[in-house]
């Protein structure tokens, strides 16, 4: 926490930003700034605020400086530069859940399915551009692993499952790797076809079912 009675010009030196070479609308914007950390302390909270404010009112200062000013490293700067205000205060409220990245929630394979499916040679970043573009939520690598382990969107279960023969392909294929016989084509079900009848001619009656043949030879007279 800076300190009540730290002057301005040794924040700035802390910066490393020369206070001649500031233009006046600068040294405004950076005496606010130094007037709101002595008040609100240099906890997590007041810092993504006042360094996403920083960040993005193109005060003309580099990233690094306002990195130092705020004492956090640089590359974390640029992170947090590139992220909208709503995702600051979702951070914030992941970090007060006791997560420092957002959640993923199983109504999210889908989605994840068919960026994968479209783009099978995006990187585990891209992907991670795409759950935080499309959700709104930053999740880190390995909660992504497991979350493509969970529900077979990994890469090691994808190309498994495109090298596995299909159920066709396996039954097309007899012992040996020969050709197995094509099948022969289903039989109808239909009725039984009706014979034709010429004109003059009686129509057949049919025998009755499972009826016993007639005797061959004559019964003895009595």
């Amino acid at each position: 926490m800076v300190a009540a009675t730290e002057p301005f010009s040794d924040w700035l030196a802390q910066g490393r930003i020369p206070e001649g070479r500031l233009t006046p609308p600068q040294r405004g914007l950076l005496q606010a700034a130094f007037r709101f950390r002595q008040q609100q302390g240099s906890d997590y909270y007041a810092t993504r605020v006042l360094g996403h404010f920083l960040l993005h009112c193109q005060s003309g200062l580099k990233v690094a400086q306002v990195a130092r000013l705020l004492g956090i490293s640089r590359p974390t700067a640029s992170r947090q530069q590139a992220l909208s205000a709503k995702q600051a205060i979702q951070q914030a409220h992941h970090r007060l859940d006791g997560r420092p990245y957002g959640k993923l929630l199983p109504r999210y394979a889908g989605p994840i399915a068919e960026f994968l499916f479209r783009h099978p040679e995006a990187s585990r970043a891209d992907l991670i551009d795409f759950v935080d573009q499309t959700f709104g939520v930053r999740v880190s690598r390995i909660a992504l692993y497991k979350f493509l382990k969970k529900f077979g969107l990994d890469e090691a279960t994808r190309q498994a499952a495109a090298a596995a023969p299909t159920p066709s392909a396996t039954a097309a294929t007899g012992r040996g790797g020969a050709a197995a016989p094509p099948l022969p084509p289903p039989r109808s079900e239909g009725p039984a076809a009706v014979p034709f009848v010429s004109q003059g001619q009686p129509v057949p009656t049919p025998a009755p079912p499972f009826s016993a043949r007639a005797r061959s030879t004559r019964a003895p007279s009595c």
